[in-house]
């Protein structure tokens, strides 16, 4: 009955959505106030869009009632990702994961390679990984990719259990989720994030409990439930596979790069180059047939190695033609300027070569060789050895500054199972003070950014439409900041201006945006079922600088190779008193619109404004109000205090049956 009452809810909003987002576009937009008009029913039609993918995402809700006995013969790899955190929080981590029941092995994965870290490991028997000496060069570390992935060539496993610094589990965390993999196409297994340091009312919104419920289990069942980076299981087997196949992509377009722009460097050579020369002419034709030849070979499928050994092959061969030539005319050119009576003595009684003698020689084209040059450089990109990065083979992806939606993405698009269960199995920290907080929320956005500008999942190959679009959901969310600008800017505007954007606030109007608006409150809370949504919705909007920023910064990094860093969320929470200065945008935004509320109440009371839309837009701003309000309380929040007398996580029930 929960998918059936969903599912109406689903239909009903897309209906008096669509009804009320065609009536916008065709008859009620102010073109004499274009500027607001357009932008605004933009705003309204990305939101439609947005509520419609969330929609058909629970349209497909998966309530999984637990993985069957596990195989009790899975070797499995227990892996715990640090850098900078604090000692004692690791080591109480890596001793919790010591405990876990089933047979395994505990590594603690540290990238800061801290003596200290490596003596307590020692001390309690716990594995401790470091980069390898490859990584010592000058190469990209890929941050906790590349964790990850040097771990995965040291250690084993037949499965991975991956937690954070801070994510303690249950001893029982591999018996409740290492059934699933007895299906062998299942290649990863999430659990709920869950932090034990949250007060009841949340004020960073940081539990997430609509993504990790409703949101993941719809995932699940269109199984594209994605990897969160920790508190996830991962089969060795699609991890490797995925790596060996990314390797021979990457190749395949280092290849490709490297042909195109050899050929690019061989019409410059032409116009660069003596082409009176009939030895030049013929050895750029031999190049250039050599590397058209290759691009066949290579849209044919043949092995990228003897494609990369038959190019060079045929180039070094073009190239030793010419180092011939120049050594055959570079002898000449000696022996005829010796014949010649180039030399006469002069004052000093020391020879001296005659000027005409000089200009000969410099006409000459000494080397063409040259012409070369930039080609052979080019083509010392063919190469299967894949020398850019510490090791060759990168089972997870290092697209973007978090590893774990374009793996899972990839692992799908190859066949591979996933599976979301709804069960808390470890507690982790949450971030204490704003700045932190915005830390994580900005990495957050920008990997996925970053995902969507690499690898759109809209046109990825071997993924399903239903996965394509799940993963789509989750990247078009991060593009809210953009709409939250316009929303707050239309009221204000007509408020203090006067300019509404709709040609007129009638009844056609109201019985089309109030049904939407009903309606769509009404799916989150039966999707919910109970769960709190109103937090997050508040932080959709207020965090509007935010997503613009991840959003402008990983198209520049994608499009421009502006490098963004890698912060390591604090789990500890910083010092220092308030910090207004993180919502100083925000805080500009309600100051507008606590004055605009202000003019538009003088305006109606002197009767220079229209009562229904003053009235309306009033109401707006108050609750574009009471959506900033969260940010008072996130700056003056001063960290959990636990309640009194109790040593146990708050609300550390577990619920592996339902929301």
């Amino acid at each position: 009955m929960t998918r059936f009452w969903t599912r109406l809810v689903v239909v009903l909003t897309v209906i008096t959505g669509v009804n009320y987002i065609a009536w916008r576009w065709m008859a009620s937009l102010n073109w004499e106030a274009w500027w607001i008009a357009l932008p605004l029913v933009i705003a309204e039609t990305y939101s439609l869009i947005d509520v419609m993918l969330f929609g058909m995402t629970v349209w497909n809700l998966k309530i999984r009632k637990g993985a069957p006995e596990p195989p009790a013969d899975a070797t499995v790899d227990v892996f715990i990702t640090t850098y900078n955190e604090d000692l004692d929080m690791v080591l109480t981590t890596a001793l919790a994961a010591q405990k876990i029941r089933h047979p395994h092995s505990t590594w603690i994965l540290d990238d800061g390679a801290r003596p200290e870290m490596k003596a307590l490991a020692e001390q309690h028997g716990l594995g401790y990984v470091t980069r390898s000496e490859d990584w010592t060069k000058d190469l990209p570390r890929h941050a906790k990719a590349g964790n990850l992935n040097n771990a995965l060539m040291q250690t084993d496993g037949e499965f991975l259990l991956i937690l954070d610094a801070d994510q303690i589990p249950e001893p029982d965390i591999l018996e409740k989720t290492l059934g699933y993999f007895n299906n062998r196409k299942v290649a990863l297994v999430q659990t709920p994030q869950y932090f034990s340091n949250v007060p009841a009312d949340d004020p960073l919104g940081s539990q997430a409990p609509l993504f990790y419920g409703p949101i993941q289990q719809g995932k699940d069942g269109w199984n594209a439930a994605f990897f969160c980076g920790s508190n996830a299981i991962l089969r060795r087997e699609a991890l490797m596979q995925l790596g060996l196949v990314g390797y021979v992509k990457e190749t395949e377009k280092s290849i490709r790069r490297a042909l195109a722009a050899s050929r690019q460097a061989i019409r410059q050579a032409r116009k660069s180059t003596d082409m009176d020369s009939p030895l030049v002419a013929q050895v750029l034709d031999e190049v250039e047939a050599a590397t058209v030849e290759a691009q066949q070979e290579l849209d044919s499928g043949m092995a990228l190695s003897e494609i990369t050994y038959r190019v060079r092959r045929r180039v070094d061969t073009a190239v030793q033609t010419l180092v011939q030539a120049d050594v055959e005319a570079l002898q000449s050119d000696l022996e005829e300027i010796a014949a010649m009576e180039l030399a006469h003595v002069g004052e000093a009684g020391v020879p001296v070569v005659a000027d005409d003698a000089v200009q000969r020689m410099s006409a000459r084209d000494w080397s063409p060789l040259g012409a070369l040059e930039s080609v052979q450089a080019v083509l010392d990109a063919l190469s299967v050895e894949r020398n850019d990065e510490a090791q060759p083979i990168m089972p997870l992806a290092t697209i973007s500054v978090t590893e774990d939606m374009a793996t899972a993405m990839r692992m799908h698009a190859m066949g591979w199972e996933s599976v979301y269960h709804h069960e808390i199995l470890a507690y982790g920290l949450a971030p204490e003070d704003l700045k932190t907080m915005l830390t994580q929320r900005l990495r957050w956005a920008q990997g996925t950014i970053q995902v969507l500008l690499r690898e759109n999942p809209l046109v990825q190959k071997g993924l399903k439409i239903g996965q394509r679009l799940m993963y789509f959901a989750t990247m078009w969310t991060y593009l809210s900041g953009f709409a939250a600008v316009i929303y707050f800017a239309a009221p204000i505007i007509y408020l203090l201006l006067g300019i509404l954007p709709v040609t007129s606030l009638s009844w056609d109007f109201f019985i089309r945006f109030i049904p939407f608006m009903v309606v769509n409150q009404l799916l989150f809370a039966v999707a919910g079922r109970g769960i709190p949504t109103w937090r997050g919705q508040q932080y959709s909007l207020a965090l509007f600088p935010t997503w613009i920023k991840a959003c402008t910064t990983a198209a520049r990094n994608v499009w421009f190779g502006r490098p963004l860093g890698f912060a390591v969320t604090p789990k500890a929470r910083q010092s220092g008193g308030p910090s207004w200065s993180l919502i100083q945008p925000q805080i500009v935004v309600s100051i507008l619109l606590a004055v605009a509320a202000v003019v538009g109440i003088v305006r109606l009371a002197t009767g220079l404004a229209e009562p229904l839309g003053t009235l309306v837009n009033v109401a707006w701003v108050i609750f574009d109000l009471v959506v900033m309000s969260i940010l008072v309380r996130a700056v003056l929040y001063k960290g959990f205090e636990p309640p009194a007398e109790s040593t146990e996580p708050v609300n550390t029930e577990r619920n592996p049956d339902g929301v």
